[in-house]
């Protein structure tokens, strides 16, 4: 989660001094700053940018001005929305309305930067370099945008931070607020609004970039006919059999075109797979209604479990595979009312077996077909369950180098992956920043958008701003709580 911080909140032109929770330094030069050690608190500040970014905030002033004003108007809406958006997940928490999952990922992505990940599916330490490089590009691009609204109105920058809060980093720019408050309220506004409109931009030009990427890709590598292999986890059941390099070209006479094919076909976390999951209301487990699958006695699935398996935890550690039950046993019972994506994403028991040990067993299930050795049919006995695997889908790319080392082959996907963590976390970033709450751009859009109601007095405005505030900032940590349970 990005924790972003300005050095002070204003409300009308009448205040003079400077305010914060966090403990920075002010200066009056910009040669003249110091870093900030604490025991909760560190910062590392940055003057060298000052005068370049000026120059181009200057040089270009024309053209910015309404390039900000029009991102004061995405900035706005977007408070709006999320403000909605924000109470109906209140509601939901309260149980004050039914209503769908529809909005369910909102909070997920808003406080996490990712939507929800499925047993299985968990983060792995590839992904977790691909948020590190996503969340600098969405700050940079964040606080660049600030920084270019404020010096095209000729603001001066004190200087850019990067700093850590407790266990949060995050990044802000200093600007020169004593010239900042003598400027006209839409002035401010687009300085403020600037972060929230440059994060949303990020993500449109991701987005387009993902879609146009086989056209720029193109004259380097041939896309659309089949997938082809970079990695083969040693506990998928066909390691051993694809190895990197080779060209996936159908499955069960299903041609497969690119790698989200081949993802829909093998894994349970689609859709494809998740209408054949049910879970069990007596035991919470998992249940797949027609897999193919081997009669597990009872005392191995009890040393095997795994209950109350988290969204950020691994299945099984990496010698072993992912078992769960299929409707194939008749000791399983089911309750139809259950939301088979719901109980999904919480996480239900699993069983960790080793694949090699698991195929000298009889056979179950529905979808072996006609052939089958050793025994057969959809009836294990009464002390054996039907466990089918979770599949793991490896590691493809839809993308086939024209020519060069084989190492060029896992450009596309990297560049892929960047992408689409860089569109997750910029959004997550714009959201954040749009929420009511204290200390965020939220507060200080906020705050310019009530002085324009020239009907309300000083006091009453500064009345109106603190209760919007401490009311967002429950309902954000009443929201955000309810995520991590």
């Amino acid at each position: 989660m990005e924790v972003e911080a300005r050095r002070i909140r204003r409300f009308g032109p009448q205040r003079p001094t400077h305010r914060t929770l966090l403990p920075l330094h002010a200066s009056s030069s910009s040669h003249n700053v110091s870093n900030t050690v604490s025991c909760w608190y560190c910062d590392y500040k940055i003057s060298m940018f000052n005068r370049p970014l000026f120059h181009f905030g200057r040089r270009y002033s024309r053209f910015f001005k309404v390039w900000f004003s029009i991102g004061v108007g995405f900035a706005l809406s977007a408070l709006l929305g999320v403000t909605l958006i924000l109470l109906w997940e209140l509601a939901r928490t309260l149980h004050l309305c039914g209503g769908s999952n529809k909005l369910g990922s909102f909070a997920n992505t808003l406080f996490f930067g990712f939507p929800s990940l499925l047993p299985g599916l968990s983060l792995t330490l590839a992904d977790a370099g691909y948020i590190c490089v996503s969340t600098v590009i969405s700050v940079v691009v964040h606080e660049f945008g600030h920084a270019v609204a404020a010096t095209s109105e000729g603001i001066q920058i004190e200087y850019i931070a990067i700093f850590i809060a407790i266990l949060f980093p995050g990044a802000l720019v200093a600007f020169n607020y004593e010239l900042l408050q003598t400027s006209p309220h839409l002035t401010a506004l687009r300085v403020y609004s600037a972060g929230i409109w440059h994060n949303a931009v990020c993500c449109a030009a991701c987005g387009l970039a993902l879609f146009l990427l086989p056209m720029i890709l193109f004259p380097f590598y041939s896309s659309g006919d089949s997938p082809m292999v970079l990695n083969v986890p040693p506990t998928s059941p066909l390691s051993g059999y694809l190895a990197p390099g080779d060209v996936i070209l159908s499955v069960d006479n299903v041609p497969i075109r690119n790698a989200q094919e081949w993802l829909k076909l093998n894994t349970l976390t689609y859709n494809v797979k998740l209408n054949n999951v049910n879970v069990s209301q007596r035991s919470g487990e998992l249940v797949v209604n027609k897999m193919k699958g081997y009669c597990i006695p009872n005392f191995m699935m009890e040393e095997s479990k795994i209950t109350e398996l988290l969204e950020t935890q691994r299945a099984c550690p990496s010698e072993l595979t992912a078992f769960v039950k299929s409707l194939c046993s008749a000791n399983v019972t089911l309750d139809d009312g259950q939301s088979k994506i719901d109980l999904l994403s919480r996480g239900r028991s699993m069983y960790c077996l080793n694949a090699k040990d698991v195929i000298k067993h009889k056979r179950c299930g529905d979808d072996w077909g006609p052939a089958t050795t050793k025994g057969g049919g959809c009836t294990c006995s009464q002390d054996e369950f039907c466990l089918a695997p979770v599949q793991e889908p490896g590691l493809l790319t839809s993308y086939q180098p024209r020519w060069g080392p084989h190492i060029v082959a896992y450009f596309p996907n990297l560049l892929e992956r960047i992408l689409i963590w860089t569109f997750h976390v910029s959004l997550a970033l714009a959201l954040l920043n749009g929420l009511p709450v204290y200390f965020l751009d939220g507060e200080s859009i906020l705050d310019e958008t009530l002085s324009h109601f020239s009907s309300l007095s000083p006091r009453k405005k500064k009345k109106v701003l603190r209760l919007c505030l401490l009311c967002g900032s429950l309902i954000s940590l009443i929201v955000c709580f309810r995520e991590l349970l």
